[in-house]
């Protein structure tokens, strides 16, 4: 028998039995054919013969819950940085390029990813607007939902994220797409986004159809989930000493697996992927071939992917040769039996320009913005007034309401000459000219000015400073390039990158994004911003169901109550 490729000399892991044993295998059509000693291949010719010099092999990391858009690259450059790192499928939800163009994004993102390498298996975006409390530039209904299971391959019902219409709201748009579903696509998985809680609320999740969580974990409300049959995807946020421990010391295997949701361009640069957790976990005290199993078979049983996620017989063959003296590092990337990076023989990216339609690259609809753009009107004419303010902490994107007095002059609230400072939204998508103003503290910038398209989810302009002419100048340059995120400091610009397709995205190689995104994030924390990821930090602060108080073109939202809130107490 002669078949394509035979690779010998290996130490391959066995998803069933979660052991490596020394075996060699054969690759036929993209498929493994045979796994077995020498003496039992002898029989078979090939090709080709790889000496994998007695190397671990593993099969390829995949992922089942990310925004692509998150790393502002477009899925072609996405595919080549996830190579390097070992992953040959992953599950995206474009709901970010969704929030912008609707059903049309979702498509655009799906032919995008038609050039890449790793196979993307598009997630539906189920929350698009993510909540009645925003302007988005494009929503995604049932007719909508409809279109794209009729006509594009589709893996999954994206994160529910609006768990208050969930719980409370039974003919809310929310339950109506659970129930339509439920009914019409039962086989089809429904991802969520169900943070905090626990008993019945938890219960009325699952009845919902909803059968994951992704959300930041603590042990009990892991257990929680576990128990009640829910599947639980931890990312990196949730991979606390505790959390470890407890995956650690319970049989637990079947019931998670590790998920990124969202990388930043100069970590998937520097750093990688879905391995950084990988070795993470390892480190901190995880059985190797454990941690192996939650980054490939458990998040295929989840998607229903049973022709991936191990190196068995009649499974494709994606694999990856695993560095000397290493965990998730590799030294070659196998995807469909075909070598995809080889580290020895590493090339430059070509990029393809144009990637999108002409109209993508002409989102953002605003005028040049004035200081008059960022006064307050107190309901006061002097003296003080109570205001809300959204406090960031780091280590979370979760923000704190407080409650603190400012003075207001000509009335006019001077938040100038406070602790606080000034975050504004303008919506851009050509449909409401909605803007709201609100106050910000904590762990943020104390000098300077930041602004951004890249705002989940609605990626209208978000703008935050310490003072107007800062505030203005970092405006305008993103309004100027058609979408960014600008940093700026004494009426000089500190850090710009371009997102010209949607406000959200760049199609320049990864290495300047993520050269661009470094030179933001040192700008930011040069200006004060202590946080552990400062533009996630910032791009959230406009997510509505991300608690407690967050700001949309509505206004103030208080997300546990899921209604607007004034900035006046």
């Amino acid at each position: 028998m002669h078949i394509e490729t035979i690779v010998t000399n290996a130490k391959v892991y066995n998803t069933y039995t979660k052991q490596f044993r020394e075996v060699d295998f054969a690759i036929d059509g993209g498929r493994f054919v045979a796994i077995g000693s020498k003496d039992e291949l002898k029989k078979l010719t090939a090709k080709t013969i790889i000496d994998a010099k007695k190397r671990s092999i593993i099969p390829g990391l995949i992922d089942i819950h990310l925004h692509i858009e998150s790393s502002m690259v477009t899925p072609e450059t996405f595919s080549y940085a996830l190579l390097q790192n070992g992953v040959t499928t992953i599950v995206p939800e474009p709901h970010e390029m969704a929030n912008v163009f609707g059903i049309e994004g979702v498509r655009a993102m799906i032919q995008a990813s038609d050039y890449c390498t790793v196979d993307m298996l598009y997630a539906i975006p189920s929350s698009v607007p993510a909540t009645s409390l925003e302007t988005t530039g494009g929503e995604i209904g049932i007719k909508e939902m409809d279109e794209l299971m009729a006509t594009e391959q589709i893996q999954c019902l994206g994160e529910i994220m609006n768990f208050v219409d969930v719980l409370h709201d039974q003919d809310s748009k929310t339950n109506q797409v659970l129930n339509h579903f439920r009914k019409h696509y039962p086989s089809l998985p429904i991802e969520g986004h169900v943070p905090k809680l626990t008993g019945l609320d938890l219960d009325q999740i699952l009845l919902s159809g909803i059968g994951s969580d992704h959300t930041h974990q603590t042990v009990d409300g892991m257990q929680a989930r576990i128990e009640a049959g829910m599947f639980v995807q931890i990312q990196e946020k949730s991979m606390t000493d505790d959390v470890l421990d407890y995956v650690k010391t319970h049989d637990i295997s079947e019931h998670f697996c590790f998920v990124t949701d969202d990388i930043m361009t100069d970590v998937l640069f520097e750093k990688g992927h879905l391995n950084i957790l990988a070795e993470k976990a390892v480190k901190a005290g995880m059985r190797y071939e454990d941690v192996i199993y939650a980054c490939t078979a458990t998040p295929a049983k989840r998607m229903n992917m049973i022709d991936r996620g191990a190196i068995a017989v009649g499974k494709i063959a994606d694999f990856a040769i695993v560095d000397e003296n290493s965990y998730f590092s590799f030294s070659a990337v196998y995807k469909n039996g075909v070598c995809v990076f080889d580290a020895l023989l590493k090339e430059n990216q070509k990029v393809r320009p144009d990637q999108f339609p002409a109209h993508f690259y002409k989102s953002v609809h605003l005028p040049h913005l004035t200081a008059e753009d960022f006064i307050i009107k107190a309901e006061n004419t002097s003296g003080e007034q109570l205001v809300r303010v959204m406090n960031v902490k780091d280590g979370s994107t979760f923000t704190k309401e407080t409650h603190v007095p400012l003075s207001v002059q000509d009335g006019m609230l001077e938040w100038e000459r406070s602790d606080c400072r000034l975050i504004a939204t303008f919506e851009r998508h050509k449909k409401t000219g909605n803007r709201a103003h609100g106050l910000i503290a904590g762990d943020i910038i104390q000098e300077g000015a930041i602004a951004t398209t890249y705002s989940h989810d609605n990626h209208n302009l978000l703008v935050i400073g310490t003072n107007v002419a800062d505030m203005v100048k970092a405006a305008n340059m993103v309004i100027e390039a058609q979408g960014g995120f600008c940093v700026t400091h004494n009426n000089d610009v500190k850090a710009f990158l371009p997102l010209p397709v949607g406000g959200i995205l760049s199609e320049a190689p990864l290495e300047e994004v993520g050269r661009n995104v470094k030179q933001l994030v040192e700008a930011m924390k040069a200006l004060g911003y202590k946080h552990y990821n400062p533009i996630m930090s910032v791009s959230t602060l406009s997510l509505p169901v991300s608690p407690a108080l967050k700001i949309t073109d509505f206004g103030l939202i208080d997300v546990n109550k899921g209604k607007v809130v004034s900035l006046f107490v």
